[in-house]
């Protein structure tokens, strides 16, 4: 690199003598470094002193080198720790020089500057530490290991960690060590070593000689920096953070980096750490607590007041670095737990995150990233004239006509002028973020709806003091928006009934804090649907997927939806913390977050039953799909893959028809071929049989069994051959000839909705296609048989026997209601050897087989379709049989938009005539078939 050609700024001097004096000494250099070296002494006695000691290296050509770091300790690494100590003061001078000249010159960019200054920080801790850790080795201190470095770890925190120190910064470190690197006999002694070598390398970086210092050390950071000693082993620091760990120590460990010793082991612990910086939730709860530390910090510094540029502290003052910091790594808290792009550790690339996840628009990003760029210019202009660690810019009028002067300005009014506008707008762009409103008046309320509140207070969710306090911001909101419904009684009833199940509020009230649009769909969700707000209730982290950006774009599919599940089971699988069970409770947050999602775009009116029926199913397909193979990787640890050709989960019922609604189990089957193989291959084999019923109940526990995180779904097995007395998996063979010789005719109607949703093992792709040939074998050869319609008519007799409808809004059950329909189009598709398996379908099948003519058919499905809205409308609602005094007004106008009914009475009269009708078909069908078999 040319460094003369390329500066493309300058400096302007202040003392003009010393700048004189400079230009001569180097006149010989190209002009542009002459005027650069000559500006930036005329302004920095500091830089002007550098310039003089190192001039020979100057002229040497040294500054034509890109890699200064590199190349001013080349070799350091045979050098003994009291020459280390010479040499490294040496190599900051230099890099010091070079990094000011490429900065005031406009040669490097901000980021290649800090960077620099960065890689000089690493490179010395690095060479520190080695030197003290084996100067105690060979002194036969320190226990024999492996480990490089001795085990011993230097975390870079802060802008080090970030890669962007300031000029004169000091370095915050988290010096650990690897006990696991040691035998547990030798992890005492080796401590005691690597508590030495930790403070001699303090000392070697930081202590002031006649050859100047390295970097000022700064180990307050480790856990409990009071009590315990400056070189921790990794156990004691994820115990101190896992119980004791505060926001200000995740945000700290956001920039954090492995920098110097065994960087794989820093690493580890990182990885090992992560669940404590990067919540699963979206943590709004650290808007609070960022906030409470930034008050803390100016009340302690003093900072208050008003805004003045004379003075003021560039990091911590009021529209400083700092403000921009908070702002951008608080954002990454709230939400890079779910989202990993978010989890930069530079501020730059932070904020350029945020605004491609749409966490900020991009245009303030932009505008706090020209701002914050900007900032630190001038924060090392501060700290360049007399190298000093400081922020604040000088007092006086001739110190900031220095600042000025360094940035290439010499008009000092109109510089600070520009400056104190920059510090007003990122105030002003950040401070809305983290500054709490004021707590506004509740509006009016009925004595009723006092008393209700009055009970709030000693709910689980508000008994911590800020719980309370955040609720207190966000309460009026709340009831001022029940009170704008149509039903505001009902509304405020519903989310007491939240309120009272919810286990804690911190977190979700901070999410309403955070983003009032969630308010309003809590309301909504109160006023309408007490069965989903119940559900929120249970799993209230699911608000979090309200501001993804995907909560309103279009549906992925099911194919999209495995993928996504699939890819979160292997985030799950592959953490440092994860494992067989952190995959079910992924698998159980992703899904209950979907689950809601379809709850809400149906209450909301941007899907429809129909559509929600399919999206349930997509849903349900996903899951069964996508935790198979992980609980068959699971078993195939212990007692090998699943042997032949391995098994497929088949969908029964409503899954295998692809309609589901918000409260469906899943009908459930596995069938396997185990292809002559008697027994798996593993550490543990098991004879065949036995090893497909593990896999099915652990595929059953899987779907079913409650954790953390809830349940996925109730899953159902009683359609298996022989119910619940025949075995939990079923060989292909068994299964066919079951089918074909032993089966009841209710067994074949179940087969004409089965679909395969899941399968595993090396052949499991055609062992799915020889189940839906016999499928359709099955269909056909036992469909023409004279039983079907008796037997039909004998079911009917004995469901409506066993459950008559006992409620006027009974949509399922009983003469003429959904499962009358759903067995007669099943007969029809039997009957007629159709492979369809949804109802509609299926009636249709009976039409092209003559078995029903069109007109009854295009009635039935009209039916069919008015009962499904009110039914899985319904099921949205209440998790009970439908009572229309139990779901109230708001769940009443819901099913009648979703049934386009005027009102209740036309409602129940529809569904009377209707089933009627429906009650009438079924009969005259059977008594059809009974004509013609006469």
């Amino acid at each position: 690199m040319d460094f003369a050609a390329a500066i493309d700024r300058l400096p302007l001097p202040v003392d003009r003598d010393r700048a004189g004096r400079i230009a001569r000494r180097f006149s010989d250099l190209p002009q542009p470094l002459t005027d650069l070296l000559s500006g930036t002494a005329g302004s920095s006695p500091y830089l002007a002193g550098l310039i003089e000691s190192e001039a020979d290296w100057l002229r040497s050509g040294a500054l034509d080198h890109d890699d200064v770091v590199a190349r001013e300790t080349a070799g350091f690494e045979d050098l003994d720790a009291a020459l280390l100590g010479v040499a490294l003061r040496r190599a900051k001078r230099r890099v010091a020089l070079q990094v000011a000249l490429a900065d005031l010159g406009g040669v490097w960019t901000l980021e290649r500057v800090t960077g620099a200054l960065s890689d000089l920080a690493d490179r010395a801790v690095d060479l520190a530490l080695r030197v003290h850790v084996a100067h105690e080795a060979r002194r036969g201190k320190l226990p024999p290991t492996d480990a490089p470095a001795g085990g011993v770890i230097a975390l870079a925190m802060g802008k080090g960690g970030a890669r962007e120190l300031n000029y004169s910064s000091d370095i915050d470190l988290i010096v650990l060590f690897d006990e696991t690197a040691y035998d547990a006999d030798d992890r005492q002694e080796a401590r005691a070593c690597l508590i030495r070598a930790t403070r001699r390398m303090a000392a070697t970086l930081s202590d002031v000689t006649e050859h100047g210092y390295v970097f000022r050390t700064d180990l307050r950071l480790r856990p409990n920096a009071s009590v315990t000693p400056v070189c921790i082993s990794t156990a004691a620091a994820l115990a101190y953070y896992e119980a004791e760990g505060r926001t200000w120590e995740r945000a700290a460990f956001i920039k954090a980096r492995p920098a110097a010793g065994d960087i794989a082991a820093g690493q580890r612990f990182l990885d090992e750490l992560r669940p404590f910086v990067w919540r699963k939730h979206l943590d709004f709860a650290a808007i609070q607590d960022a906030h409470d530390m930034r008050l803390r910090i100016r009340d302690h510094k003093g900072l208050g007041g008003r805004l003045e540029v004379a003075g003021h502290d560039l990091k911590l003052g009021r529209g400083g670095i700092r403000e921009i910091e908070f702002f951008t790594q608080t954002r990454q808290l709230i939400a890079g737990g779910r989202e990993p792009e978010l989890r930069c550790r530079d501020t730059v690339g932070g904020l350029a995150a945020l605004a491609a996840r749409d966490w900020i628009a991009a245009e303030i990003a932009a505008e706090l990233t020209d701002h914050y760029r900007q900032h630190r210019e001038i924060e090392h202009r501060i700290q360049m004239v007399n190298d000093a660690q400081t922020h604040h810019l000088p007092r006086d009028r001739d110190g900031l006509a220095t600042i000025a002067a360094l940035m290439g300005r010499d008009d000092v009014d109109e510089w600070s002028a520009g400056l104190k506008t920059r510090l007003e707008r990122v105030h002003e762009l950040t401070e809305s973020f983290f500054a709490p409103g004021e707590v506004a008046e509740r509006p009016q309320l009925s004595d009723e709806s006092r008393a209700i509140i009055d009970r709030w207070q000693g709910y689980p969710a508000l008994r911590s003091a800020r719980a309370q306090q955040i609720f207190r911001r966000v309460e009026p909101e709340l009831l001022d928006r029940m009170a704008r419904t149509g039903h505001p009684q009902e509304a405020l009833s519903r989310f007491d009934s939240f309120l009272s199940g919810l286990p804690a509020g911190v977190q979700l009230f901070s999410l309403f804090d955070a983003n009032p649009q969630l308010i309003e769909l809590i309301v909504d969700i109160c006023g309408t649907a007490p069965g989903l707000a119940s559900y929120l209730a249970r799993h209230s982290a699911v608000l979090d997927a309200v501001l993804g950006g995907s909560f309103f774009a279009p549906w992925p599919g099911v194919a999209g939806l495995q993928q996504e599940l699939q890819a979160a089971l292997q985030a799950a699988l592959d953490a440092p913390d994860g494992g067989y069970e952190r995959a079910l409770d992924a698998a159980r947050r992703w899904a209950h977050e979907w689950h809601f999602r379809i709850g809400v775009h149906h209450l909301r009116g941007l899907i429809d039953a129909d559509e929600a029926g399919l999206q349930y199913a997509d849903l349900a397909d996903a899951c069964v799909a996508a935790l198979f193979p992980v609980v068959v990787a699971d078993l195939a640890r212990r007692h090998g893959a699943p042997p032949g050709n391995g098994a497929v989960v088949m969908g029964m019922g409503s899954l295998g028809a692809r309609m589901l609604n918000a409260a469906s189990d899943l009908d459930l089957i596995v069938i396997y071929d185990a292809d002559g193989v008697d027994s798996s291959d593993g550490p543990r084999p098991l004879a065949t049989r036995p090893y497909y019923a593990r896999l099915t109940q652990a595929a059953i526990t899987a779907l079913s069994a409650p954790t953390a995180r809830g349940r996925l779904y109730e899953v159902d097995m009683r359609l298996r051959p022989s119910g619940r007395q025949g075995p939990v998996a079923t060989s292909i063979q068994s299964f066919e000839n079951y089918q074909m010789t032993d089966a009841w005719t209710w067994e074949h109607l179940a087969l004409t909705r089965a679909r395969t949703v899941g399968r595993a093992g090396a052949g499991s792709e055609a062992l799915a296609g020889r189940i839906e040939a016999l499928r359709l074998q099955v269909l056909r050869q036992r469909g023409d048989e004279d039983l079907v319609m008796p037997d039909l008519a004998q079911m009917r007799a004995r469901i409506f026997a066993a459950k008559a409808p006992d409620r006027q809004w009974e949509a399922k059950i009983g003469p003429g209601r959904l499962q009358d329909i759903e067995l007669l189009a099943q007969s029809l598709a039997l009957r007629a050897g159709d492979g369809a398996r949804g109802t509609l379908a299926q009636l249709r099948a009976g039409v092209r087989a003559g078995l029903i003519d069109k007109d009854r058919s295009d009635r039935l499905s009209s039916i069919w379709r008015f009962l499904w809205r009110l039914h899985a409308s319904g099921r949205l609602l209440t998790d009970r049989p439908l009572d229309m005094d139990d779901i109230g007004f708001g769940g009443q106008e819901f099913l009648l938009r979703e049934t386009g009914c005027d009102d209740l009475e036309a409602l129940r009269h529809t569904l009377e005539t209707q089933t009627e009708e429906a009650a009438g078909i079924v009969d005259a069908q059977l008594s059809r078939t009974d004509a013609q078999a006469g």
